[in-house]
């Protein structure tokens, strides 16, 4: 088909040819342009949709506005903070657990014991193993915040629990006597036992332990207690009596000087005398026993009995 235009009885004719491949692409121009006027339409419509009424475009599209994302990750912003707050808290309560065990052992362990400790990081080994925080995984981030805080809040209670659990026995071991009643500076000269007694030569029960030092040093009170006597004895010279927990009692003897009087309170290393040269006696030292239900113990092994149970601890 062909078509003539004239514009004028002077104008030349133009000619226009109209062919079926020329309708059919103008059909498809014009369609294609419907279309993307209407995709058009469509986006528009829906942005606004969204802003004006997100639960409209999540039933139409399952989309989630830009604030509603913002408030999302706010929520998420805080509970990582606050399980970042509880771990921070868990971290130090258990720094203070660590301080509290080695407060424990330096109470229950001897100086001879003690210095078997050490601190180096030397042969150690096992598996290496993660952590567990939580026994399943899940695909829920909330889910898995949630958990892991109440895991946290579990170890939290835990940490407590032993924490309170080990000052009541820290307590305990305080008011036991389990420590030594002198300072570094010292030498132990007889032990706890049978021995030549020496004044007589003969075989004798020793009851103690003498510990050599020089004439003043200062005798402590090894565990808390009531002095119960604080007197001259004709064999034990100045002595000095402190009644513990649990039927204990100490008796430090030879003293040079007593500063303490009878009915006072004393806690574990407390000056209580002076190591003297008194009573009968070879030369300066200190006579130091335990009782317990006035009866004699040997003070050596209640020292590594009680750092043998510290050790377990």
């Amino acid at each position: 088909m062909q078509l003539m235009w004239v514009s004028g009885p002077t104008a030349s004719v133009r000619t226009i040819s109209i062919t079926a491949r020329k309708v059919l692409m103008g059909i498809c121009a014009s369609a294609f342009v419907l279309v993307a006027f209407g995709v058009l339409l469509h986006f528009i419509g829906f942005r606004i949709a969204i802003e004006m009424s997100p639960s409209l475009a999540r039933s139409l599209g399952g989309v989630t506005t830009e604030a509603e994302q913002q408030k999302v990750e706010a929520v998420y912003r805080e509970r990582l903070d606050n399980l970042r707050q509880t771990l921070n808290t868990t971290v130090q309560e258990i720094r203070q657990l660590e301080t509290l065990k080695n407060r424990f052992m330096e109470v229950a362990t001897p100086t001879n014991l003690r210095d078997k400790y050490s601190k180096k990081d030397e042969a150690r080994g096992g598996p290496w193993v993660a952590p567990r925080l939580q026994s399943t995984p899940s695909r829920d981030l909330n889910h898995d915040l949630a958990s892991a805080m109440d895991e946290f809040s579990q170890t939290q209670v835990a940490v407590r629990n032993l924490t309170q659990n080990w000052s009541a026995q820290l307590s305990w071991l305080h008011a036991l006597p389990t420590g030594i009643p002198m300072g570094k500076d010292f030498r132990v000269t007889s032990g706890f036992g049978i021995r030549n007694d020496p004044f007589t030569g003969q075989l004798a029960m020793h009851e103690g332990l003498d510990f050599v030092a020089e004439v003043g040093s200062p005798i402590v009170a090894t565990a808390a207690g009531t002095v119960t006597r604080s007197a001259w004895d004709a064999s034990y010279g100045n002595v000095v009596e402190v009644s513990h927990i649990e039927g204990f009692t100490t008796r430090y003897a030879h003293l040079s000087k007593r500063l303490v009087e009878v009915g006072q309170k004393v806690q574990r290393g407390d000056t209580i005398a002076q190591l003297g040269n008194t009573g009968r006696s070879t030369g300066p030292h200190l006579h130091y026993e335990v009782m317990r239900n006035d009866r004699v113990l040997n003070p050596t092994q209640m020292l590594l009995q009680t750092a043998t149970v510290a050790s377990a601890q």
